[in-house]
Formats: structure tokens, C-alpha cells, sequence
């Protein structure tokens, strides 16, 4: 192979698989797929191989590509049923419609019920959120799961993760290497309250020692994968499934907005836009306090009241956050520095509601309001509101908001 794009034009990738295992049993339950490029070329390393696709403009058709030869090889074993099969999926590919050689072979596993699991990175979160809520809706009306991976590498996929939902947290081998550093103890204390709130899987990578696999389970893993269970190498045919891994329920996509959510469950309160300001500051300043970052998504009603102060505050605290977002009629993309946007329209039913909503890993807050339409002086405006701390119902409230949030546009080089 000359180049890159002959690689891609060639499909010429090569999958191997790794076992996952049931540490508590020690059963096989399932493989990841890992593609590789051609041996002894300059691309046969994964990241070699998609840096080079990156610059050449062809990152998503070689996810496809790869994704297509994992599902070939996965269905030319005639696998058991039962066994779950981890397949990466790259933060671009998201969403988009593969060459029709390459879909056709994914309709074919989800035809064929395999177990699936979607490994995706929190990077696709941040940089289009509706997009990845509709991508993995889709994933899940096929009953394949989701996996969070590399959980702990960045400290973003902590605040992300409710958002993600995911059926399965990877964490990062650079964890079990590590075990006495405050960052992994953040890091397993809110991985394990997630798992604990959701049923959740948490799954251990890099697993080479008899002291990693304890180190595993103390973190509160239940599956691992790594060299001290094998290599990755290709599929055995006749391997039967020693254990299951358990999907858990996925989130219904949410088609109200937070106040509408909110109130359907706790009782609101009216008062005026000024009596709410020391509510709305006092969250803002818990998404920019504390070692671990959480996410800030807000609803300004009106370009207009996201003014100075407020663009100052917001891109202060965007400097350390995972996604902080601004929405209101007359705000564009980015309304401040790390700020993301989102215009309403005039019938636009967020129009009416003064939104604040922090989740992190181990807090979440929202205050919802809504607009009684009365005109008046701006700080006597009256709001019906309610203010919350139930997680679950926040996280609700939030990924609603999700679905205004476009792509951000691809930088170009």
C-alpha cells in the first residue's frame, strides 16, 4: 500500500479481538474487535492509521471501514448469541450514513442480533450533543448497548457521562497503574455512583497482573480485559459464552423542556426576576467551584440579558468545563470565548424560560422558571420557578436541552 487512501479503497484492515471476562468468575462474556492496518506499514497502528485518514480528509469512511470488517470477521465465526461484542465507533463517524458495501454489512449484525456494544469517547458529546443523543437512540432501537471509554483519561467524561448514559464504564488503564492518586479516587467514587444509580457495568482495561485484577475489583469492576486474559488475537469458532453482560434501561428522549419536565413532578413557586438572581448566581458559581468540572447549560430567554457580566462569567467558567452552553433568541454559535450557542425562534417555547442547570459528577442543581408574560419593569418581572437537587431529574432537565445544541462546525486546515 502506497498511501492512505489506498488502504481505504482497498479495505485493507485486519480485526483481532481481546477477551472480556467476568473477574468475579472468571467466564468469557464477550471480545472487543481492534482493527489494525496493514502489517508492516506505516499504518498498521490504529492511531497512525486515523491520523493519517484525518489529514487526508477520510477519517469517517475508515471508521466504516473498520466497523465493517469487525461485524465480517464477528459474522463469519457463527458466534453464540450470547456473547457481547465491544465494536469502537470514532466521535465523527456519529450519526453518518457509511458506503453502502460498508452499512450493509452493520445492517447484517442487526439483523443477525448480535450483541453489540458501541464504544464511544465523551468528545463526541461535547462537540455535538444532539447529534450524539439521536445516534445513540438509534444504537438502542437496534438493543445494542453503549460504552463510555477511556473514563478517567480526561476528567470531562466524569460531568458527561449521565448525558452518555452508558450501558458499560471503561475505565482507563491508567487508573489500576495509579491507585493511590486523588485523581482516581475522584474518578472511582463517581464511576461506582453512577453504576450504583443506573445498574450499570464497570469494566477494568489494561488488566496484566494478578495485582492489576485486585486493584480491578476494588475499584468496583465486574469485568476485565487486558494481557493477563489473553492477547488479541483471532476469533476462536465454537466459543460459547461463559457469562452475559447486562444492559441497562436506556433514558426516554426527552421532548419538553426543563420547566416542563420539572414541574410535572415538583411544585412551582412564583416571585419576581429579582428575588431569582441570587439563585441563578449561586448556581453558576457551583459549576465554577471544585477539582472536578461540571456541565453549565443555561436558557437566557433573550440575547439581550446575556450581557458583559454575564458573557465573562460564562466563558471564566467554560475555561475548565467539558461544555457550558448559552441559549436565546439572538445569541449565535459561540456567544462567549468556550461558550457554546443557540438561537431561538420567536415560537420557540424556551423563549419563555430562564433555565440554569449544573451537573457534575457528584452534584446536580437546576433552576427552572417560566415567564407569566406580564409586562413590567425587567427586575419585577414575575416567573413561576422551581429549584432541585434530585439528580435524576436534573440530568432530565439538562439533556433535554441537549437537542438545541448543533455541531460544532469543523475547523479547517
Amino acid at each position: 500500500m502506497r498511501d492512505i487512501h489506498q488502504v481505504i479503497d482497498h479495505r485493507a484492515v485486519t480485526t483481532v479481538f481481546q477477551p472480556l471476562v467476568d473477574i468475579t468468575a472468571g467466564g468469557v462474556l464477550g471480545y472487543e474487535a481492534l482493527t489494525r492496518g496493514p502489517a508492516g506499514s506505516p499504518w498498521e497502528a490504529p492511531i497512525d492509521m486515523f491520523a493519517a485518514a484525518r489529514e487526508a480528509g477520510r477519517e469517517i469512511e475508515l471508521d466504516w471501514v473498520c466497523r465493517a470488517q469487525a461485524f465480517r470477521s464477528i459474522l463469519a465465526a457463527a458466534p453464540d448469541p450470547a456473547l457481547t461484542w465491544f465494536v469502537n465507533m470514532e466521535p465523527v463517524a456519529v450519526g453518518t450514513v457509511g458506503p453502502p458495501d460498508l452499512a450493509d454489512l452493520v445492517d447484517q449484525a442487526a439483523a443477525r442480533r448480535l450483541r453489540v456494544v458501541t464504544e464511544l469517547t465523551e468528545r463526541a458529546l461535547a462537540r455535538d450533543p444532539s447529534g450524539l443523543l439521536a445516534a445513540t437512540a438509534k444504537l438502542r432501537e437496534a438493543r445494542w448497548g453503549v460504552a463510555l471509554d477511556d473514563v478517567g483519561a480526561d476528567p470531562a467524561s466524569l460531568a458527561l457521562m449521565p448525558f452518555v448514559h452508558p450501558d458499560v464504564v471503561k475505565l482507563d488503564m491508567q487508573l489500576l497503574r495509579a491507585p493511590d492518586d486523588p485523581h482516581t479516587a475522584r474518578v472511582v467514587a463517581a464511576v461506582a455512583a453512577y453504576a450504583e444509580a443506573t445498574g450499570a457495568v464497570v469494566l477494568a482495561e489494561g488488566i496484566e497482573t494478578i495485582q492489576h485484577l485486585a486493584t480491578a475489583r476494588a475499584m468496583g469492576a465486574t469485568v476485565g480485559q487486558g494481557r493477563h486474559y489473553g492477547w488479541p488475537g483471532s476469533l476462536p469458532r465454537g466459543r460459547r459464552a461463559q457469562a452475559r453482560l447486562p444492559l441497562i434501561q436506556p433514558p426516554r428522549p426527552a421532548d419538553r423542556t426543563p420547566f416542563e419536565i420539572v414541574r410535572r413532578v415538583r411544585p412551582v413557586t412564583r416571585t419576581t426576576k429579582s428575588l431569582l438572581m441570587p439563585m441563578s448566581r449561586h448556581l453558576e458559581a457551583l459549576a465554577g467551584s471544585g477539582p472536578e468540572p461540571p456541565v453549565l447549560l443555561a436558557c437566557f430567554q433573550d440575547a439581550r440579558f446575556f450581557n458583559g457580566q454575564a458573557a465573562e462569567r460564562f466563558a471564566r467558567i467554560a475555561g475548565h468545563s467539558p461544555l457550558v452552553a448559552a441559549l436565546g433568541a439572538g445569541l449565535g454559535n459561540e456567544p462567549a470565548p468556550g461558550v457554546r450557542g443557540a438561537g431561538l425562534a420567536e415560537n420557540d417555547p424556551l423563549r419563555a424560560e430562564w433555565n440554569v442547570i449544573v451537573v457534575g459528577p457528584h452534584r446536580a442543581a437546576a433552576l427552572v422558571a417560566r415567564d407569566v408574560g406580564e409586562t413590567t419593569k425587567d427586575g419585577e418581572r414575575q416567573f413561576d420557578f422551581a429549584l432541585t437537587h434530585d439528580r435524576a431529574l436534573v440530568v432530565d432537565a439538562a439533556r433535554s436541552l441537549l437537542r438545541w445544541l448543533t455541531a460544532v462546525p469543523a475547523a479547517v486546515t
